[in-house]
Formats: structure tokens, C-alpha cells, sequence
């Protein structure tokens, strides 16, 4: 979904509304919010987007990814608008060396198409979304539908969102580990945006999740998840404006946990900085970290090539249920050519060790794993 615009002065935009400020917090909904509940957006908007990624292991590069995006927003009258998107994938590369049932020396080669649509009623002081998606690949088909809703306060500073989503999963892996798998999941999220003046700007959220049916990973060996995952997130987003530099700083913490036993806690801070009136720098940097699932089953630290399992436990070797930590640093330029066009670069640097986890048992058998991506995009704005 395309980024909301950046003002080249945030504070001279702030209009007593928190409608209007939420534009400038990320994730707030799956879509940007219009610019006021009770008015679908006045301009068609159509955006495309390319991105590039690259992971790695020491010595060895892994994966990588070509993705194309495109997205488009159509008001249809004055309380309606139309907006989806489409996203192709093709991702190559070297499987991982080691606890896979593809061996090291084989090469991935992978395309993925995924498309959604929604649909945006707008009514007084509130509006209300529904949408469908769809995402394809040889092995696995998932479907779903959503749906959300925003109301605003009488003084234009309070607004409250909720959102409910439904997703079915078809798995068939190529190894035939499994045939005709499903995953079903529920989720929820609700949350409160409070303007606290004409420079702060307040965002609390909470979301559940459940998921059962083949949760296990059928390309790993010794995968055997239970079939049943529950989880739990909330989250806390705080804008400041800073006048005297034109500036915006944005900051967020986020805490998860699950059945599995994962707790994990994310922080993140960006700087929004217009440089002129027609462009803006947004470096930013986020430590994530997490403790490791309750089955999780590290590598031995031997050098010996599998581990001793009872037969039926719970385990996997997935180094995403490890404990580990990690930290990204990312730079976006945004350039708004005229009234109509604008462009952005965005570039990211991750990387993940055991030893920068704040929380859980080490893993000493985990490899360091770090990725870069670059993305570009384009606007046009009817």
C-alpha cells in the first residue's frame, strides 16, 4: 500500500483533526486513511513499486527476491472509493544449507502472485472498508477477506478503528511431505488515535490471532508444530512534530506473544525531515528481539548433523522460533515532482544474531543472517 504523503511542514497541515494526523502513522489500517472520515478521497491515485532483496549467511548468499507492485485508489462519488493492489514475486537463490529436506546445493526458484481489492464506504464521521486478497504460488493458495471500520470524535480529535479478517490456506508441497493441507485464521485488531495537541499525536492498538490446522513447515526436517497458535500484540505509536526544524519524529514499541511461547518486543524510531519544499529524508532505525518457541530445537553445537528427537515431540529447527535479536537501518527520499507526480527510494540494512537478543536462552548453533532491500516507487495523482 502506497505511503501516505509527507507535508514539506506537518504542523501548518494539522487542522484540529486527528483524521487528518493519523495520515502521517504507519500501519494505522491495511490502507491509508481518507483525509476525513465522512468524505471519500477527491483525487484517483496510481502508484507502482519495485523492490529488490538480497539475505545471506556468512559466506553465502541465499535468497533473493523481484517484486513489482502496483496499486490504485478511485473515489466513486462522494462516499465511495475503490482501491486494490497486485504484487509478483519471483524468488530465487540457494536453499539453506542445513535442517532442510531440499539439500544445500539445489537452487530455489519460485513465482508468487497476490492481488487484493477493497471497497470504502463513507459515512458521518466514520467509514467502513471491505476487502478481498488472494495470493497464489505452485504450492500454496491463500484467501481471504476483511473488513474494518473508523469513527471519529465530534471535536475531530479522537478516532477510533476496529478490524476483523478471515484467511484459508491450501498447502502442497512439491515433496509431498503432506497433500491437501489446510490453514484457517481469525484476527482482530482495534485501536485509539488522540491528537494530544498541534504536535503530538497518540496511537494505542491491540490485536488477537488464532490459527489452526498445518501450521509445520514441510521443507524443514524435524517441522512438527502443534496445530493450534494463538497470539497477542499491542502497540504504541507517538508522533511529535518539532517546529523549529520543520521536523517529525515518530517512534513505536510493539510486544507480541503466543502459545508457542514466544514473547518478542519491537522498537523503532524515524526522523521525517523536509529539506525543501519538495523533498523529504526519512532515516530510520528498529531493534527487534524474541525469545525462542518452547519446541524450538537448536542446532548442535558439536558440529554432529542432526539432533536426537522422541518420536511424535513438538520441534522444529526454523531459526524465525530461535531467541535472537536484530537491528535494521533504513534511509527513504521522497521527491514530489509537481501537484501530480512524486517518487521515493527506500533502502534497508538487517541483521540478526543470537547474541543481540535482550530476552530467551541463547542459540549458539544459530548462523548470523542479515539482508538488504532496495525499493522504488512512482505516483500519480489524477
Amino acid at each position: 500500500m502506497p505511503a501516505a504523503p509527507v507535508s514539506p511542514n506537518p504542523a501548518s497541515d494539522w487542522c484540529g483533526s486527528v483524521v487528518l494526523a493519523a495520515l502521517s502513522l504507519p500501519g494505522l489500517l491495511a490502507a491509508p486513511l481518507p483525509a476525513a472520515a465522512d468524505s471519500a478521497p477527491e483525487h484517483a491515485l496510481l502508484q507502482f513499486k519495485t523492490e529488490h532483496y538480497q539475505d545471506s549467511q556468512p559466506g553465502f548468499q541465499r535468497i533473493r527476491v523481484e517484486e513489482p507492485a502496483l496499486y490504485g485508489l478511485l473515489p466513486l462519488g462522494e462516499h465511495l472509493s475503490l482501491s486494490g493492489s497486485a504484487v509478483y514475486d519471483v524468488v530465487s537463490g540457494a536453499s539453506p544449507r542445513s535442517y532442510s529436506s531440499t539439500s544445500g546445493a539445489s537452487r530455489v526458484h519460485e513465482k508468487r502472485f497476490s492481488g487484493d481489492a477493497e471497497l470504502t464506504w463513507y459515512a458521518d464521521r466514520s467509514s467502513y472498508g471491505l476487502s478481498a486478497a488472494r495470493s497464489q504460488e505452485h504450492d500454496y493458495i491463500s484467501n481471504s477477506v476483511s473488513g474494518d471500520a473508523v469513527f471519529a470524535a465530534d471535536d475531530n480529535n479522537t478516532a477510533c478503528n476496529v478490524g476483523l479478517s478471515a484467511s484459508r490456506d491450501s498447502i502442497n508441497p512439491t515433496n509431498d511431505i503432506v497433500e491437501n493441507e489446510h490453514r484457517t485464521t481469525y484476527a482482530g485488531i482495534a485501536g485509539v488515535t488522540r491528537a494530544l495537541s498541534a504536535n503530538d499525536l497518540l496511537q494505542v492498538q491491540a490485536g488477537y490471532s488464532t490459527s489452526h490446522g498445518y501450521l509445520s513447515d514441510p521443507y524443514k526436517l524435524f517441522d512438527n508444530r502443534p496445530r493450534r497458535r494463538n497470539s497477542g500484540t499491542g502497540s504504541l505509536r507517538w508522533n511529535h512534530h518539532i517546529g523549529g526544524l520543520g521536523a517529525t519524529l515518530r517512534s513505536s514499541y510493539r510486544v507480541f506473544h503466543d502459545t508457542y511461547g514466544i514473547w518478542s518486543h519491537t522498537a523503532e524510531l524515524q526522523w521525517v525531515q523536509p529539506v525543501s519544499l519538495r523533498w523529504v529524508l526519512t532515516p530510520g532505525l528498529r531493534y527487534y528481539t524474541q525469545s525462542a518457541a518452547r519446541f524450538y530445537v537448536d542446532p548442535p553445537a558439536d558440529g554432529s548433523p542432526f539432533p536426537q528427537l522422541p518420536d511424535g515431540a513438538f520441534s522444529s529447527l526454523d531459526h524465525r522460533l530461535s531467541a535472537f535479536g536484530a537491528f535494521a537501518l533504513s534511509q527513504k527520499a521522497e521527491w514530489h515532482l509537481s501537484e501530480h507526480w512524486s517518487t521515493d527510494l527506500r533502502a534497508e540494512y538487517y541483521q540478526a544474531r543470537s547474541s543481540f537478543r535482550f530476552i530467551g536462552q541463547g542459540s549458539p548453533g544459530l548462523a548470523n543472517f542479515q539482508y538488504y532491500q532496495v525499493q522504488f516507487g512512482i505516483s500519480y495523482r489524477f
